[in-house]
C-alpha cells in the first residue's frame, strides 16, 4: 500500500514541481505529509527525493509556527548556504594578494614567476588553507573588478622635451603647404613582409571546415624572399603610391620610391608646384641623421627643380605619422587572412585597397638592387644645399636644387 501511494505522491508532486519555486515545491509536499498522517514525511522524502527536515520546515510554514520569508522571497533573510567570502573572511584578500600588480615585483609572491591562471591561483589558494575551486576564483576575479587583459602599448621611452611642439610645428607646416597648393606627402616603409604560402594574421570567410592550407614554419623562401612596401601617402588627394621593393631597404630605395611617385601621380596632380615637403620617421630608410637620405634628396631635386622641405617626427612617435593610419593601415585589413604566395598577389591586394572616404591606391613593383653599405665622400656631402630650420633644425631643414647648368 506504501509503495503504491508513493507512486501517486511522486506522480502528483512531478506535475507541480518544474512550475514552483522552492518555497512552493516545500509547501506542496509539506500537504501531502500532512493528507498522509503519521509516517507521512517520510513517504513524501521518498517520494519526491526532499529531506525530511524541509518538508518539516514545509509543515511548520503552513501552520504558521515559523515567520514567513516575506513577500516576493523564497527564503528568510540569511536563509541558505553562506558565501565562501562569509565563511572564509580572508580568502578575497588573499587572492587579490596574489595578482595585485605589486606582486609583479615581489620575488616572494608564489605566482611572481608563473602565468597566473585561475587553476594556478585556486592551487595556490588551496595551499594557504583555503577550500575553492578554480570556478570560485574566475568568479571571484570578476567580483573584484579583474579581466583578463592583454599588453598595452602606451610607453614611448624617454621623450623629448620639445615632442609636442616639433608636432605643432609639423602641423603649422603642413596647414601653410596645403593652403598654398603645394603637395604634402607622408613617408614611410611598411613591415617587411615573407613572400610564399605563410600565415597571414587576420581571418577570411571560407567553407565550414576547409581553411586554406599554409606552412607550418616562417622560413623565406630563397627564390621569393621578403618585400619592402614603401609608402607615399598624398595627404590633400587622399591617395597612396606603394613601391614594393624585392631588395634592401636604404635611403636610396626610399628616395627612388618617391621619385617614382612623383614621376607617375605628383607631376601629373601638381604641374605647378615648385615646393615638396615630405613628413617622415625619425629613423628608417628616411632617417634625420642619415647623410645619404639627404644626398639622395639633392639629386632628386636637382633632377625635378622641387625645392624639398622635410619635418621628422621625433623618436619613438612614428605611430603619429599620417601614412601609418591612412593608409598601411586600410592595406593590412584588405589583406588579413591571405597568404602572399607571389609578387602579383601583394601588387593586386595593396591596388584594392580603398575607404569610404575615397582613398584610392597604386602599387608597383620595383625590382631595381639596393646595396647596404653606401658611403658618402665629403665631396658628395659638400653638394647638398640644406638650409636647416630654426628650430630643431636635425628635424626641420630644406634641400635647394642647384642652378641647371648654362648648356641644360
Amino acid at each position: 500500500m506504501n509503495e503504491q501511494e508513493q507512486d501517486r505522491i511522486r506522480d502528483r508532486y512531478s506535475q507541480v514541481a518544474g512550475v514552483l519555486d522552492e518555497r512552493g515545491r516545500r509547501a506542496v509536499a509539506a500537504a501531502e505529509a500532512l493528507a498522509y498522517g503519521r509516517g507521512g514525511i517520510k513517504l513524501v522524502a521518498r517520494a519526491t527525493g526532499l529531506s525530511r527536515s524541509v518538508i518539516a520546515l514545509g509543515q511548520q510554514e503552513l501552520r504558521g509556527e515559523v515567520p514567513s520569508a516575506g513577500p516576493g522571497r523564497v527564503r528568510r533573510p540569511g536563509g541558505g548556504r553562506k558565501k565562501l567570502a562569509v565563511v572564509d573572511p580572508t580568502v578575497c584578500a588573499d587572492l587579490e594578494r596574489l595578482v595585485d600588480p605589486v606582486s609583479r615585483g615581489d620575488p616572494e609572491s608564489p605566482l611572481r614567476w608563473t602565468s597566473k591562471s585561475v587553476r594556478k591561483l585556486a592551487a595556490a589558494l588551496r595551499a594557504a588553507g583555503h577550500r575553492v575551486s578554480h570556478q570560485w576564483v574566475a568568479e571571484a576575479l570578476h567580483a573584484l573588478g579583474y579581466s583578463l587583459q592583454g599588453n598595452r602599448k602606451t610607453r614611448e621611452g624617454s621623450a623629448n622635451p620639445d615632442r609636442d611642439a616639433q608636432f605643432a610645428h609639423i602641423n603649422t607646416t603642413v596647414e601653410g603647404a596645403l593652403a598654398a597648393g603645394e603637395p604634402v606627402i607622408s613617408v614611410d616603409t611598411k613591415k617587411k613582409e615573407l613572400v610564399g604560402d605563410f600565415k597571414n594574421s587576420g581571418r577570411e570567410w571560407h567553407p565550414k571546415g576547409a581553411p586554406e592550407e599554409v606552412r607550418v614554419h616562417d622560413f623565406v623562401i630563397p627564390a621569393l624572399g621578403r618585400v619592402s612596401p614603401y609608402g607615399v601617402y598624398d595627404l590633400a588627394a587622399n591617395a597612396g603610391w606603394v613601391n614594393v621593393g624585392i631588395d634592401h631597404d636604404t635611403a636610396t630605395f626610399a628616395v627612388a620610391s618617391i621619385r617614382r611617385w612623383w614621376q607617375g601621380a605628383g607631376r601629373t596632380r601638381y604641374p605647378a608646384a615648385q615646393r615638396l615637403l615630405i613628413t617622415a620617421d625619425g629613423g628608417g630608410s628616411n632617417g634625420s641623421r642619415i647623410h645619404l637620405w639627404k644626398w639622395e634628396l639633392q639629386q632628386f631635386a636637382d633632377e625635378t627643380g622641387l625645392t624639398v622641405s622635410v619635418c621628422h617626427f621625433p623618436p619613438g612617435t612614428s605611430k603619429w605619422n599620417k601614412i601609418e593610419h591612412r593608409l598601411f593601415s586600410f592595406i593590412t585589413q584588405n589583406w588579413r587572412g591571405k597568404p602572399l604566395v607571389s609578387y602579383a598577389v601583394i601588387l593586386n591586394l595593396i591596388a584594392a585597397t580603398t575607404t569610404s572616404t575615397g582613398l584610392t591606391v597604386e602599387s608597383y613593383l620595383d625590382t631595381t638592387l639596393y646595396p647596404t653599405g653606401q658611403q658618402l665622400t665629403p665631396a658628395q656631402l659638400a653638394t647638398i644645399q640644406i638650409d636647416r630650420d630654426p628650430f630643431h633644425g636635425e628635424w626641420n631643414y630644406t634641400i635647394r636644387p642647384h642652378p641647371p647648368a648654362p648648356d641644360a
